[in-house]
């Protein structure tokens, strides 16, 4: 186990230019990331860089160490790279581990009363209603919708033509809050959709970052800066969600609401007791179900994107694919998309939607060799862990092959954790794997996308992983390219 301390000098943090190299024939690429400083960082510099980054904060010692112990000043820490004691905090002892202040904060922002933010009995309550709304029968019935959604997109872009570049970030988010208008909320999401986008991501801004006041463990009660705005943007995404809520309620008594997974939240029950979600436990979760289904899936989709652009020959491989797939029939499409699944999967591996995840032990525990005393905070991060060396091979290179055929089998379970895992893995990664999967394959079957040369793409943590000034891109219809 290593250990660190937060208490010396000035690490560098050096943005590190993408590379390629070759190997067997392939073009490979190295993407953009921070490169972990060797030395340790200094509370002053700590604090400056989780405000700016958090992304920055991670050092070299932790892609190599199973478990590091970080003293921070405020708390007794744990970051947690090692697949068995993942399993332990996530799985066997996961009563022992709930959720820190930081992600109290998050979660409290229109998603306490939600699957995200309740425990103990109320989460299985809650998991329990919900788990028949993302069965595999029901998301594969969302194929035609989610391959519609990409069809308008394609359509729009077929218009602009080769005008200039577009931000091919904000297309995504547009794109995955048109999905949801058709799968989850197919009489539309109210409001005008680049309004919302633009407020999920102040949304997610707000909650996101991780000042002092997080640090010492300070009540999620207490005003932060930045607070007044993040209000206000919470009332606007109630008064969405209430007048959807509202709307459909009205539709209800005379059978004439669609059968859409809103629906099936508002008429659901729990098997068990057979008791409907409260109105607050609808709300919280339909603004959940906004924001998870929203944003990571949109990230999912803008960094295989970028991904694909500065890699021909995976490029190639998604285009044939997608060619010979496409045009045959719906039942069972996303089964043959192998490939472009497997490009999506390791997107999710270098740029994990939620690149950490923190617990408190409310009791005593012994992780590995490493004991752990109560309220100790242990972090997990995925961004971390899916670039760990002890566990991946060229862990820092773009290589989809890793999820294709018996490479996919040798990845551990708790090696790889994008949607999370345990009881409470998301309960929309199916959803999510499916949509991003089915709009990739459709945006490169039609176009050839370019990165601009003045581009400067960089990694963001903001709760979610993000290009931190969008992806412009040149977007040409594949036969105006030929």
């Amino acid at each position: 186990m290593a250990s660190l301390d937060f208490d010396g000098s000035f690490g560098s943090l050096e943005n590190s230019p993408a590379l390629h190299a070759r190997r067997s024939g392939i073009d490979e690429y190295f993407p953009p990331a921070p490169v972990p400083p060797e030395h340790r960082i200094g509370i002053p510099a700590l604090l400056l860089t989780l405000k700016r980054n958090p992304l920055e904060c991670w050092i070299a010692e932790f892609f190599r160490e199973p478990i590091s112990r970080v003293r921070l000043p405020f708390c007794r820490a744990f970051l947690v790279s090692d697949p068995s004691a993942i399993k332990r905090v996530l799985v066997d002892n996961a009563e022992n581990y709930g959720k820190d202040s930081i992600q109290r904060r998050i979660l409290s922002a229109g998603l306490a009363d939600g699957l995200l933010g309740v425990e103990g009995n109320r989460w299985q309550a809650q998991r329990r209603t919900l788990a028949p709304l993302f069965a595999r029968k029901t998301i594969l019935s969302f194929t035609s919708p989610m391959l519609s959604a990409a069809d308008s997109l394609a359509a729009r872009w077929k218009r602009i033509g080769t005008q200039g570049p577009v931000d091919v970030a904000a297309e995504m988010t547009l794109l995955t809050l048109n999905v949801l208008a058709l799968t989850i909320f197919s009489d539309g999401i109210s409001g005008d959709p680049d309004e919302f986008r633009l407020a999920m991501r102040s949304y997610f801004e707000s909650i996101g970052r991780i000042g002092v006041f997080d640090l010492l463990g300070i009540s999620p009660k207490v005003p932060r800066l930045g607070s007044t705005q993040l209000r206000r943007t919470v009332m606007y995404f109630e008064s969405i969600v209430e007048e959807m809520i509202a709307r459909r309620q009205r539709l209800e008594p005379t059978n004439c609401a669609p059968e859409d997974l809103l629906t099936l939240l508002i008429r659901a029950t729990d098997p068990s007791t057979g008791r409907p979600m409260s109105p607050g436990e609808v709300k919280s979760n339909i603004l959940t179900f906004l924001s998870a289904g929203h944003e990571t899936t949109a990230n999912t989709l803008t960094w295989s994107l970028f991904l694909l652009s500065q890699s021909p020959y995976w490029r190639k491989r998604v285009r044939e694919e997608a060619d010979r797939e496409l045009p045959g029939p719906r039942d069972g499409l996303i089964d043959r998309l192998v490939v472009t699944k497997a490009v999506v999967e390791e997107a999710l591996r270098l740029y994990p939607p939620i690149s950490a995840l923190s617990r408190v032990a409310s009791q005593a525990d012994v992780l590995g060799s490493c004991a752990v005393s109560r309220g100790s905070l242990v972090v997990i991060a995925p961004y971390v862990l899916h670039r760990h060396q002890r566990i991946w091979e060229r862990p820092f290179a773009f290589d989809p092959a890793r999820f294709l055929e018996r490479s996919r089998e040798r990845i551990g379970r708790f090696s790889y954790l994008p949607f999370g895992t345990g009881p409470r893995t998301c309960i929309g990664a199916a959803f999510a794997l499916q949509e991003a999967t089915l709009v990739l394959a459709t945006l490169v079957h039609r176009f050839e996308m370019q990165l601009s040369s003045d581009a400067k793409v960089w990694p963001l943590q903001r709760v979610t992983l993000r290009p931190a000034k969008g992806l412009p891109m040149r977007v040409t219809p594949v036969e105006a390219a030929c």
